[in-house]
């Protein structure tokens, strides 16, 4: 069955406009989820919207959205107020500018959508846009509104569709100064960040997401079998952290850890492979035992 669009509306370059289709480029849908139970009878939990001083429980229809200006006090907005606010961009993704990607501070990206001609009509202009934009190298910037709520949006060339990431404004990014600026200098022996970066040079590679495994998730997946089958369920004693007491100690450790970790990553040879030589290695091995 495929997926229904989260938006459908316009692409525009200029003049050169075509419908499209967003789809989230991100799901948690396989992920386990509970529902909330009363444990007395084991029925599930339900929400109700209520009437805060009443108490009496209010239908969906007469529920309006308000803005506290004080204290118990409100400016309503019925939905038909909120849907005047004129914005361009409830329907069409119009690109203002090109910016180079990496221009782009990591903190600003927020959540990823494929978007895809709609239709037939329009396919043609769809693909002149992702080429021009694949051409320039560059990410376009546009806007576009999602639940009543307008966001910057970027877009770049990916396969035969386009990638667009929502970007997050100024207001919604937490200054870094308020964080770090209590953190104080330290002067680094060079002997300390020799044997830190020989640390990270052995464990480089190259990014995988294929091999990111969600150990909660598959332990969850456990847990619940376990539960099924009616088997006891026991609280895994926890490892306390080792105290560093010495870094320099610490890293010299985690070098003789990692070299010999880097031994046992080796991918193990494949016995129709190397049957011979590893009947040879015994032998020899023996060999310089006796002697």
């Amino acid at each position: 069955m495929a997926p229904r669009a989260y938006w459908k509306g316009y692409l525009k370059l200029s003049l050169v406009s075509c419908p499209i289709a967003l789809f989230p480029a991100s799901s948690e849908r396989e992920k386990i989820s509970f529902h909330q139970l009363n444990k007395n009878t084991g029925h599930r939990i339900k929400y109700r919207k209520v009437d805060a001083d009443s108490g009496d429980e209010v239908e969906a229809a007469d529920i309006i959205k308000g803005y506290q200006v004080g204290k118990g006090e409100y400016l309503e907005l019925a939905p038909e107020e909120l849907e005047a606010i004129a914005i361009e961009s409830k329907r069409t993704i119009d690109i203002d500018e090109f910016v180079p990607r990496k221009e782009i501070d990591e903190l600003y990206f927020n959540s990823p959508y494929y978007i895809v001609p709609d239709g037939e009509v329009g396919q043609q202009a769809f693909a002149v846009i992702r080429e021009a934009i694949r051409k320039e190298g560059m990410v376009a910037i546009g806007k576009v509104v999602f639940t009543s709520r307008e966001h910057i949006i970027a877009l770049e060339a990916r396969g035969k569709g386009l990638l667009g990431v929502t970007l997050r404004y100024p207001y919604e990014v937490r200054k870094e100064t308020e964080y770090f600026d209590d953190i104080p200098e330290e002067k680094i022996p060079k002997d300390m960040l020799d044997l830190a970066s020989h640390i990270v040079e052995s464990k480089a590679g190259h990014f995988a997401p294929e091999r990111f495994e969600d150990q909660y998730e598959e332990a969850l997946k456990e847990l619940l079998k376990k539960k099924q089958s009616g088997q006891r369920i026991e609280a895994p004693r926890e490892r306390e952290p080792s105290k560093v007491v010495n870094l320099m100690d610490a890293l010299r450790r985690s070098v003789d850890t990692e070299r010999g970790g880097g031994e046992r990553r080796k991918p193990a040879p494949r016995a129709s492979d190397h049957r011979a030589p590893k009947k040879a290695g015994r032998s020899s091995a023996r060999a310089k035992k006796a002697s």
